[in-house]
């Protein structure tokens, strides 16, 4: 392990997400194992060139977190899950709906209870840990608890779910277990800095949430507890110099979005209640509201404001992205803000309508902007 361990701490003044656009060459090989073409140690060897490479475009980029770009996963979120006992998966027939475009990721399900032993996201890490350097802190992103229990208790898989688990709470404690044998296991090989990657919240301010979850107000309410607490649950016992923090997305797939909606509606619950130690927030177009909602984050956590778009190509106006931050600073203090995109540039294999290039141009934009307010 390397020496700074607990020395760098997300998030950073100037951050980013955690996922990044495949190389050509990586979406080949991965196409070819599912061909059959190459081996599974064929496609890691792949994967190990891209991420040494990656996480040296992230050194020079100025960055202090590095991660593995979520370069070994079909999907941000899926792969994870399929890492538990129990959950299964299959090729979507009709994929899940997003803006203009369906999302055709893997159907995943409860196929018994759920259980974990030693998840592959654990030596994931100690990958990208062995790349640390003395400026550099390795950061490990995955599913919300909440993410997880949501993909069980939608209405669309809630039938299935029901085979195995009778009671909601069951399924709960299951979970929060698992994660935080995951939590122990990755803590236990260096792991300081965990993000949970979290579109229940996005889901749950949208619109049309109430038919989403085919529930009423009351039900609604319910949903954001039953989150908070599983998610509170599965962080429970973490030790004190382990950070999690949580990014509150509104999907993200092929430059396209699932859902809509300002925080208002959760800040009480989310922010006051959750007890991660920053937020990555949206807050690239009107989708996401205004910073109000910012006042409800309770005690010294900190938000990183995803200010910059990661999901198309132009860039922001410098200005227009520093007087943003200043305004947010109305409802939270300026030492408590942090700047990212707002999102993964690649949450699935296929990413993002821009070109790598463009990815970093957007990177470069957020550091100028960080180093000019924060200094």
């Amino acid at each position: 392990m390397s020496n700074n361990i607990g020395k760098i701490k997300a998030p950073c003044r100037y951050d980013f997400v955690g996922s990044f656009l495949r190389p050509d060459y990586l979406k080949k090989a991965r196409a070819d194992f599912e061909k059959g073409d190459i081996t599974a140690e064929q496609l890691k060897e792949v994967e190990d060139k891209a991420i040494l490479d990656l996480v040296a475009k992230q050194k020079k980029a100025g960055y202090h977190i590095i991660t593995d770009g979520e370069f070994r996963r079909a999907t941000w979120h899926l792969d994870f899950m399929w890492g538990f006992n129990g959950v299964g998966h299959s090729k979507t027939q009709t994929g899940l709906p997003f803006h203009g475009e369906a999302a055709m990721i893997d159907d995943t399900y409860l196929t018994g209870k759920v259980s974990v032993g030693d998840h592959p996201f654990v030596e994931h890490f100690k990958f990208v840990k062995a790349l640390e350097d003395d400026n550099t802190a390795a950061k490990q992103t995955i599913p919300a608890p909440a993410q997880f229990l949501e993909q069980m208790i939608m209405p669309f898989a809630l039938e299935n779910t029901k085979k195995y688990y009778d009671d909601t709470e069951k399924l709960v404690q299951d979970i929060a277990k698992g994660y935080r044998k995951v939590i122990a296991d990755l803590y236990a090989v260096g792991c300081r800095n965990i993000q949970f990657d979290d579109c229940s919240w996005g889901m749950i301010v949208d619109p049309n949430a109430k038919a989403i979850f085919e529930v009423d107000d009351a039900g609604l309410e319910d949903i954001k507890r039953l989150l908070l607490r599983i998610n509170n649950l599965a962080i429970e016992g973490k030790p004190e110099d382990l950070v999690i923090t949580t990014h509150v997305c509104r999907g993200n797939f092929h430059s396209t979005y699932a859902s809509s909606g300002a925080y208002d509606s959760v800040a009480e619950t989310l922010f006051a209640g959750e007890n991660v130690s920053a937020y990555y927030l949206e807050f690239d177009d009107e989708r996401s509201g205004g910073f109000e909602p910012l006042k409800a984050v309770s005690g010294d956590k900190k938000v990183v404001l995803g200010l910059i778009t990661s999901k198309k190509p132009e860039l922001e106006d410098k200005q227009a992205v520093i007087d943003r931050i200043h305004e947010a600073a109305k409802y939270i203090s300026l030492d408590r803000l942090c700047l990212s995109p707002q999102c993964g540039f690649a949450s699935c294999e296929i990413g993002n309508k821009l070109t790598e290039d463009e990815q970093w141009a957007k990177l470069a934009l957020v550091k100028e902007i960080a180093e000019e307010v924060w200094g």
